[in-house]
């Protein structure tokens, strides 16, 4: 399968969720009648009420009103919007370390996320430090520790329910010291303790931001798409309390509920760097806009 092929059926449950309601809506009622249940099937698939209501908003007169016709501009609108924020992860020429710190709550991926983008890294020949900063789950640190053997690049970690800030000092000074081209630090994402969460995160923050002025130079959020509007809301606070620079959106092959994308873009105007539709180390995808757009209309 082409790109697009395959992208479309790991997307096949939002995919239908949408082209199910378009052609529900023709040859039924009149063309008011339609719209109205062309944003409703928007709004099921977690496109969220104000976004849809724009979009059919401006599904009027000028194109032909058929299945391929109402697609193609239904298509146009979603790739439209999605356009504003798409723009690659890269690394500018000359910073070394560039240091990512990950963010997101418990479960969206967020781990796993890491061992994919150092896998990536890895094969375009950078070389790699992982830094366990999830020091309250034992797990997360072990699971980083499988990846880091996955992608051959070495982990930085404390003991269970250590400082936090204190490994993202030691893996920031190894990576100083070997010449390091990345860092990716995990960070916990217990949501429940809000406030602590935050203040722990700014912590951190500074901490590389000592060591290295201009770092960290990615505050990369991850939100997993089935959780729906509250993939959102997740974005909107991590965004008021650290600045997200760019977001991974996890687990659209798993969801009916794809179209969370749509006003995560619309709302935050927040770089989409990458798509996860997959547990293949290749199935976390640069976001492309129009070929997102094509797979899921």
């Amino acid at each position: 399968m082409n790109l697009t092929a395959r992208l479309k059926a790991r997307l096949a449950r939002t995919h239908n969720a949408i082209m199910g309601g378009i052609e529900s809506v023709l040859g039924m009622g009149t063309r008011k009648e339609s719209l109205e249940r062309l944003e409703e099937a928007l709004i099921t698939a977690d496109v969220g009420v104000k976004t849809s209501s724009e979009i059919v908003g401006a599904l009027k007169e000028g194109f032909k009103w058929d299945k391929e016709g109402l697609s193609e501009r239904l298509r146009a609108s979603i790739s439209g919007l999605l356009k504003e924020v798409e723009s690659p992860l890269v690394i500018p020429p000359g910073v070394v370390p560039f240091v990512i710190m990950v963010l997101g709550v418990n479960g969206v991926g967020k781990t796993t996320t890491i061992g994919k983008l150092a896998s990536r890294f890895s094969s375009m020949g950078k070389s790699v430090i992982l830094g366990a900063g999830d020091t309250f789950r034992a797990a997360a640190i072990e699971q980083l520790e499988i990846w880091g053997e996955r992608a051959g690049c070495p982990v930085i970690k404390h003991s269970h329910g250590g400082d936090p800030g204190a490994v993202a000092f030691d893996a920031v000074k190894s990576a100083v010291a070997k010449k390091t081209d990345v860092v990716i630090l995990d960070t916990a994402g217990r949501l429940h303790t809000k406030v602590n969460l935050m203040e722990e995160l700014k912590k951190i923050k500074k901490v590389v931001n000592r060591e290295i002025p201009s770092a960290p130079h990615e505050n990369l959020l991850v939100v997993d798409a089935s959780t729906g509007q509250n993939a959102l809301n997740q974005a909107k606070l991590f965004n008021e309390y650290v600045g997200v620079t760019g977001i991974v959106i996890t687990k659209l092959d798993g969801t009916a509920k794809g179209g969370i994308i749509v006003p995560i873009a619309r709302e935050l105007k927040i770089p989409i760097r990458f798509i996860g539709v997959g547990e293949g180390v290749d199935d976390l995808k640069e976001f492309n806009a129009g070929e997102f757009a094509d797979a899921l209309i």
